[in-house]
């Protein structure tokens, strides 16, 4: 008897990936094509988007190919990175590159509507101010008649020029949508005073779908090419953060997901769109009643990848890390602040950099190796301590990524947490949340909070209570020393 199975398509920054799972959440096959990063000028951060495009359909031929037969593909869902921005003719043929999230050249603008009218657009939005909203990409483009902005009939995300290419349909779900700070998350619809600071019109933007949409009818050339039923449905899905959440069971109010791979985030679902006062976080809608509320930093696994390159560091991570094990909690004293990417939450400022604190002449590379594991740590606690004051504290912790395949990395977490964290046997997770998503759209799932009953198995990382009360004192102090020198990231 055929198993059935269901595809999670899941694009990042760094490569994309296609995971099949049987209905159960078991990982079949899986997947990876790296994706090629291009660095114009200081600052400017974008990807080809035929060249992504290209990637999803390597992948997808390739898990085609080694489950298609004997088993039964029922659908597929796709899982995307949020904060794209592509300028298109009227032929929906790219006019440019892909401007990714951590794109920075608008600081200048993002700094000046901050400042002026920032909390009026988030409080409709959900979105905060920032360099990587498509928003603000927008503004900068407008004021420095950047000519395919100019020439432009469209613009879209990554995941709208795939659904285009591969169906001829253009659409972006709730989560998408928001996530580019064009959207009301009051309304479900694009926003009138967003678009006229951006220079655009509605017209030039996709309708806005709920996560379940389906596409099919494939594009025959396709297809072919990939091996994929032209009749196999594609369902819209969502953003990678809330998928991830999806995937990890993080579905109900108190529970708590943490996504850290190249960058991270901090994330829950709530009913309703609430957002914080303070601009801190994010609210992105994902379903007509339920959001996301959280916070993201740029500065997750690039910060280690960071520091191994900087000390020409020739081993594998395991071995730089291994002697940090052997360092107090604490770094003998050394306090690192991760910016070393700029930082979304909690500063909101592309000009923050990354700091040492409290070097001496008798520390060595595995204490600094694990300042850094405990600065990327503290920096998401401030985070979640900013999600406290929307949510309430969280009941249960679920950790994924690829930085969680650190067992002194989590150890860490659940330590300066003082709570239980709960790992994944699958770093999958937004791709296991797309391959739902996808069988709720066909009806072959119940609904999104049923994927609870099945999920791959956890491991309940236990936090040292002794180690936490240090942390906690080491914490007031970076926390203290981040609100200090935020001041002179100008």
């Amino acid at each position: 008897m055929k198993r059935k199975l269901a595809i999670g398509l899941d694009i990042g920054t760094t490569s994309a990936k296609a995971v099949a799972f049987d209905l159960k959440g078991k990982l079949i096959a899986e997947a990876e094509e790296r994706l090629t990063t291009i660095y114009p000028q200081s600052g400017w951060v974008e990807q080809n988007p035929d060249e992504v495009e290209k990637a999803c359909r390597i992948v997808m031929n390739k898990i085609i190919q080694e489950v298609g037969k004997g088993h039964e593909l029922l659908a597929a869902g796709i899982s995307c990175a949020m904060h794209s921005l592509i300028c298109m003719d009227e032929n929906v043929k790219p006019l440019s590159n892909m401007l990714i999230w951590s794109d920075g050249r608008s600081c200048e603008q993002a700094e000046r509507i901050g400042q002026s009218t920032g909390m009026d657009i988030y409080s409709r939005t959900g979105t905060p101010i920032h360099p990587m909203t498509p928003l603000m990409k927008l503004i900068w483009m407008r004021e420095n008649k950047y000519e395919a902005y100019e020439k432009a009939a469209y613009y879209m995300t990554f995941k709208e020029y795939l659904l285009h290419k591969w169906f001829g349909n253009c659409a972006i779900d709730y989560s998408m949508a928001s996530s580019t700070g064009l959207m009301n998350i009051k309304t479900l619809d694009w926003d009138e005073e967003a678009l006229d600071l951006a220079g655009i019109k509605r017209e030039q933007l996709s309708r806005i779908v709920p996560p379940t949409e389906i596409f099919s009818s494939l594009d025959k050339a396709i297809a072919e090419e990939t091996g994929i039923p032209a009749d196999m449905p594609f369902i819209i899905g969502a953003a990678d953060g809330q998928l991830a959440n999806l995937g990890s069971g993080a579905t109900s109010p108190g529970e708590v997901n943490v996504s850290v791979g190249t960058s991270g985030a901090i994330r829950q679902f709530v009913t309703g769109t609430p957002v914080n006062d303070e601009m801190e976080t994010f609210t992105y809608a994902f379903t007509k009643d339920t959001s996301i509320i959280g916070g993201p930093t740029n500065n997750g696994g690039i910060a280690l990848q960071w520091f191994k390159d900087m000390i020409e560091f020739k081993g594998t991570h395991d071995e730089l890390l291994a002697g940090a094990e052997n360092v107090e909690p604490g770094s003998d004293g050394i306090i690192f602040l991760p910016y070393i990417n700029g930082e979304r939450a909690p500063l909101w400022n592309q000009r923050a950099r990354g700091n040492f604190y409290g070097l001496c002449i008798g520390h060595e590379r595995d204490h600094l190796a694990r300042a850094v594991l405990e600065g990327i740590v503290f920096n998401i606690y401030q985070i979640g301590k900013s999600l406290e004051k929307m949510a309430g504290e969280p009941r249960k912790i679920t950790v994924n990524g690829g930085l969680s395949k650190s067992p002194l990395w989590v150890q860490i977490m659940a330590d300066v947490f003082g709570s239980d964290i709960y790992l994944s046997d699958t770093h999958h997770n937004a791709a296991w949340g797309a391959a739902w998503t996808a069988l709720v759209g066909i009806g072959a799932a119940e609904s999104f909070d049923a994927i609870k009953e099945n999920l791959p198995a956890e491991t309940v990382i236990k936090p040292n209570m002794a180690n936490h009360e240090v942390y906690i004192k080491i914490y007031e102090r970076y926390e203290k020393i981040a609100e200090d020198l935020h001041s002179y990231f100008i």
